[in-house]
């Protein structure tokens, strides 16, 4: 604990309150815990001492250390990655994503979307990851039919923790003009607004969840007219969450806006490189789910 300090921890009396859709949890008490990274980019030691902004700071061993203790604390826990966990330091150069994901699986990930850094040593090469490791990647607006990731990849999954069904769909960014093509082959992109709108309807709606998590490599905001995590917030509806990734931008504290219907959204995306993990605590309860959120610093 001494390596890792919170960086911004609110109280409970102070967040929203949203309603629940389906689980009666009138009787009891019940915590979700979400924990979630992005763009760790291979990172997988500790920065050096001589890093000039996070020197001996990050490494998957400590997250590793830190996700166990959350766990022990919370088995009700889930951990997610919003994509680009590859590319940046010569572990992947050498292994070519497979360590990355041996090691998330061991530390616990339920699951992670597709960066576009995921695509750098081609399909053959991550379906051969994925599948060594048994790695769920989550993508709802990459088709991948006729190329080597065809059912490999889910649209969505749902998972119950304590009663309390949680479902959680992915988005990536546009590859034209940021893959090259003989990478992704014959993956098609669909506009992720028009994917949101379907997935959290029918997460909601049809599979009867409580919770609806959105994982995204969109990137958090942008000055030219691009789809992003605040504009994708703004144009949907029945997302509780969206975890984002690609811009590497750290926020201290979650975003909140309103949807299309005036209703919140909690959108959090935690820097780069492993050295800060989102914790998001939705506490259902009395019919009710309130959210507590903190930075921590690995």
């Amino acid at each position: 604990m001494n390596r890792r300090k919170f960086i911004y921890n609110s109280s409970l009396a102070s967040l929203s309150v949203m309603g629940l859709n389906s689980c009666n949890l009138s009787s009891k008490n019940l915590k979700i815990t979400i924990l979630h990274t992005n763009d760790v980019h291979s990172q997988i030691e500790p920065f050096p001492s001589n890093h000039n902004l996070y020197p001996n700071k990050g490494g998957f061993a400590r997250r590793a250390n830190l996700i166990n203790e959350t766990i022990n604390l919370n088995p009700n826990t889930l951990i997610f990655d919003a994509g680009d966990i590859f590319q940046g330091t010569p572990y992947f150069n050498f292994f070519q994503g497979d360590l990355e994901l041996s090691l998330m699986k061991k530390m616990g990930y339920n699951a992670a979307t597709i960066g576009n850094h995921e695509f750098d040593a081609g399909l053959k090469k991550l379906k051969q990851n994925i599948i060594n490791n048994d790695f769920q990647f989550i993508s709802s607006n990459y088709d991948f039919t006729n190329t080597e990731l065809e059912g490999l990849i889910d649209k969505y999954k749902i998972y119950n923790k304590g009663g309390v069904k949680i479902g959680v769909f992915g988005l990536g960014i546009e590859l034209k003009g940021l893959v090259n093509p003989l990478l992704y082959n014959e993956t098609k992109y669909y506009n992720p607004v028009d994917i949101a709108k379907d997935m959290a309807s029918k997460l909601k709606f049809e599979e009867k969840c409580d919770l609806v998590i959105c994982i995204s490599h969109l990137g958090h905001q942008y000055q030219i007219d691009k789809i992003s995590d605040t504009k994708l917030a703004k144009l949907t509806s029945n997302i509780d969450l969206i975890i984002g990734g690609h811009t590497h931008t750290l926020l201290k504290e979650p975003l909140i806006l309103n949807n299309s219907l005036g209703e919140e959204v909690i959108i959090n995306q935690v820097g780069s490189s492993g050295v800060f993990v989102g914790k998001i605590d939705f506490n259902f309860t009395n019919n009710l789910k309130f959210y507590d959120k903190s930075l921590i610093e690995v």
